[in-house]
């Protein structure tokens, strides 16, 4: 079956709820929880040594989408994260694992909040399989440096997406 990745808090093509939608305080205008949904996986291939997370925005208006979340380094006994593990202070990510820089310039989730009247945004949350313990990334490290590791030690990937609009 291939590595399957799913969401309790919605399904692949469902509209994001205002739970995990940006808070007011990014300064975006948007008003919602900002908390990362709950993930589980399952179908990883046996010699995975780690697993990454990443949610992208392509419909972003920057040329070059937006990345909302970048988690690297999740041990592979791990499989599933929490509802709200990507904030940095909640304590809820896994040990081992590591947030890295967004698009927003921190490390953690930032979540939906397009520009009003741009319609329907895509946020695609993929899990990867990884065949190292550890990529050599910081938590300073870019998205696109990530994901340039990723291309070349990836052994399975699983995507659903949210969709929201304002």
């Amino acid at each position: 079956m291939g590595l399957i990745l799913t969401s309790s808090n919605f399904k692949d093509g469902d509209y994001l709820g205002m739970d995990h939608v940006l808070s007011e305080a990014y300064g975006f205008g948007c008003t919602g929880g900002n908390l990362s949904p709950q993930f589980s996986w399952s179908g990883a291939p046996a010699d995975t040594k780690s697993f990454a997370l990443t949610c992208y925005d392509p419909d972003a208006p920057t040329g070059s989408g937006f990345w909302h979340w970048v988690v690297a380094n999740i041990p592979a006994h791990v499989s599933s994260l929490e509802l709200g593990a990507g904030d940095p202070k909640s304590g809820k990510m896994p040990a081992g694992a590591l947030e890295v820089r967004t698009d927003f310039g921190a490390p953690g989730y930032g979540g939906p909040c397009p520009p009003q009247g741009l319609g329907v945004h895509r946020y695609i949350f993929t899990l990867f399989a990884v065949s190292m313990a550890q990529l050599p990334v910081t938590a300073d490290t870019s998205a696109a440096v990530v994901g340039f590791y990723l291309n070349f030690n990836t052994l399975a990937k699983a995507s659903i997406t949210g969709l929201f609009r304002r």
